[in-house]
């Protein structure tokens, strides 16, 4: 298939107008096609554009990798080397879904919370059109200790950092770096005793605990690639061909 066929697939499913929502309030992103080689036979999905997934795109033959995070994040002023180049010398085409694909129904931070136990958000902190991200939602009741171990085993992970020692009945999740004040306020305000997210800062943390909220963090990338897998599971499915997923074990 053409790269712009796989790039109106995705668009489909995690709209990239909800990346320039964002980016008309501020953020800063930088999704869609970053390096077009021109076709998309064989898919290769990577939450990053590192160094491990060129080669595991080259060793099965990819055309095309599919990542979460930019490819290219900021202005590049030379191409001396790196996975960028990379892929443009091998004819790798690389398209990047970020914030778009955080926000999108069914998107990495819907399904955070699912991964968590939620089900049907309560509030949702920033909504968007057609999308949303931050959400409180009600989990069934049981100890802190127990839902950092259920994380565990839904994320893969083992690196958690936990602070806390109240019930967990109603949790907020932000994934991603979306550790802030701003997160911390709405979840407290919306009547959750838990927060889940990444990347906590010291100051943050600090916050969370004075207002006495538990504290789960999961490393960012496995906070996130859980739910990208699954993009990518309903992505092979749509376009009707087999893709490959390549998980950096390192990060999880």
């Amino acid at each position: 298939m053409k790269l712009k066929e796989l790039y109106d697939t995705i668009d489909a499913v995690a709209p990239f107008s909800l990346s320039e929502e964002y980016r008309a309030r501020g953020a800063h992103d930088n999704s869609g096609i970053l390096v077009d080689c021109g076709s998309a036979e064989n898919i290769l999905f990577s939450l990053d554009l590192s160094s491990a997934a060129v080669e595991e795109a080259r060793r099965r033959g990819a055309d095309c990798i599919v990542t979460h995070h930019p490819a290219i994040w900021e202005g590049l002023m030379s191409l001396t080397g790196g996975p960028v180049l990379a892929c443009a010398r091998a004819g790798i085409s690389v398209i990047s879904a970020h914030l778009n694909l955080d926000s999108a129904p069914c998107g990495i931070d819907e399904q955070l919370m699912l991964g968590l136990g939620g089900s049907e958000p309560a509030a949702v902190m920033e909504r968007l059109t057609g999308g949303g991200y931050g959400r409180v939602y009600d989990v069934p009741p049981q100890t802190l200790a127990s839902f950092e171990a259920r994380a565990r085993e839904t994320f893969r992970t083992e690196r958690t950092v936990c602070y806390g020692e109240g019930k967990v009945t109603r949790v907020a999740s932000f994934c991603g770096a979306g550790l802030t004040e701003e997160a911390v306020c709405f979840a407290a305000e919306n009547g959750a005793d838990t927060v889940v997210s990444s990347d906590g800062k010291h100051h943050i943390v600090l916050a969370a605990a004075e207002r006495g909220l538990n504290l789960l963090l999961l490393t960012h990338y496995a906070a996130e690639n859980y739910g990208f897998c699954r993009f990518a599971e309903r992505i092979q499915k749509i376009i009707g061909k087999a893709c490959a997923v390549f998980t950096d074990e390192r990060f999880l």
